[in-house]
């Protein structure tokens, strides 16, 4: 090879690289671009986060009817367009805040299930977390229990998800009580979960409604009432 022809592939060598360095090239997709883009979406999380306990706080302060998104945004420290880009409207805004803390009661009353125990009591165990959580809070509550069928922003969408993986979760558990043989094997485990999910939501209107108080709602009206559903369940 030809000193002419040696320095031109040298060129052509130290092209590849930025600035003739010699390092490789950087993969597509590496540059500055990514963490801006990961910046950007930790920054719409914070936003959201900051939305959200805005709305439970002055949901818990003011009530749900006494709280508007005006208040909200300048709560949260955010313009009052952004309340409308993380939800739809005020009912949308306790979908969002009842979602999330429905989702770490839901988590939370599996993790600690009463694994050994009949289908009966476990059921009764993942309710009693969730009356709990209802209890804390009963006028905020009482608006979400009311608000909630048919709810069609964004987060009741995901609140509806949420509720269709809690169907899945208490179908679970119908399953495992057929597996030790105390169901009976030609039961639908979906089918039995929605009569469970039915019970359930049954009480919590019969609170309501005022024809009782939460803790009767969850014991006797829902206890009766799943004892009932668990006696046809039986094997």
């Amino acid at each position: 090879m030809s000193r002419v022809s040696k320095n031109a592939a040298k060129r052509r060598k130290g092209a590849a690289s930025p600035a003739g360095s010699g390092a490789p090239d950087a993969p597509a997709g590496t540059g500055a671009p990514a963490p801006e883009r990961g910046g950007r979406a930790q920054q719409k999380l914070d936003t959201r986060r900051r939305i959200r306990d805005a709305a439970w706080a002055l949901f818990t302060e003011l009530g749900y009817d006494g709280t508007t998104t005006k208040a909200v945004a300048e709560r949260a420290e955010v313009a009052a367009g952004t309340v409308f880009v993380h939800a739809r409207d005020k009912a949308d805004l306790l979908m969002m805040v009842m979602h999330d803390r429905l989702a770490a009661v839901v988590d939370a009353a599996f993790e600690t299930l009463p694994r050994k125990d009949p289908l009966l009591p476990q059921l009764l165990h993942v309710f009693q977390q969730l009356f709990a959580m209802y209890g804390e809070q009963p006028l905020v509550s009482q608006a979400f229990v009311k608000a909630f069928p048919g709810a069609s922003g964004p987060n009741g969408e995901r609140l509806n998800a949420l509720t269709f993986a809690f169907l899945h979760r208490i179908a679970g558990l119908v399953r495992d009580a057929q597996a030790r043989g105390e169901v009976g094997g030609d039961i639908d485990p979906l089918a039995a979960a929605h009569n469970i999910f039915a019970l359930y939501f049954a009480a919590l209107l019969s609170w309501l409604s005022g024809f009782a108080t939460l803790g009767a709602a969850l014991d006797p009206v829902l206890k009766s009432s799943l004892a009932l559903q668990y006696r046809g369940l039986r094997a």
